[in-house]
């Protein structure tokens, strides 16, 4: 979980667009963590990849 927390925040500070893809294990620990991340000014939004449980796109 932290692990994950960690990847998508690393997203946050990189140049361009980051995908983070199976979130599943940031989501069993962190509740609305891009609702949160958003809320701090954070570019971020959960988007659907068909191949891909779940993931998040940051921009």
């Amino acid at each position: 979980m932290r692990a994950g927390a960690a990847l998508i925040l690393a997203g946050l500070i990189a140049e361009d667009e980051t995908v983070v893809t199976d979130i599943y294990h940031v989501d069993r620990g962190y509740m609305n963590l891009e609702d949160q991340l958003r809320e701090l000014g954070a570019d971020i939004e959960r988007v659907k990849i068909s191949h891909v449980k779940s993931a998040v796109s940051i921009i």
